[in-house]
């Protein structure tokens, strides 16, 4: 199994919960995080103030958040493709902390 690697170069806050993001390969993506902002990890990014703390890793060529909250550059890269699931996911976790 092949897996797809990508590196974020930059990104930009657009958005309440919404950055657009420009990968190594110079393709943009506008994404907007807040349907899956569930559960332990990605749930306190609800809160505006730690949503906009998100930074680039450039050792991991991610976006991370200071709660360790991360996504992998190539579910990023692909995210229309992963979304629906994300969200069910979400939707999970969310039900595991109440």
């Amino acid at each position: 199994m092949k897996h797809e690697i990508r590196k974020i170069k930059s990104f930009r806050i657009a958005a309440p919960y919404t950055l657009e993001i420009v990968f190594g390969n110079n393709n943009l993506k506008t994404i907007n995080f807040f349907p899956v902002l569930s559960g332990e990890i990605y749930g306190p990014l609800k809160n505006p103030d730690c949503f906009n703390k998100v930074v680039l890793d450039t050792e991991v060529n991610t976006i991370v958040w200071p709660n360790g909250a991360d996504f992998d550059p190539a579910l990023l890269y692909n995210w229309e493709h992963h979304i629906d699931e994300l969200v069910q996911q979400a939707k999970k976790w969310e039900t595991e902390i109440t």
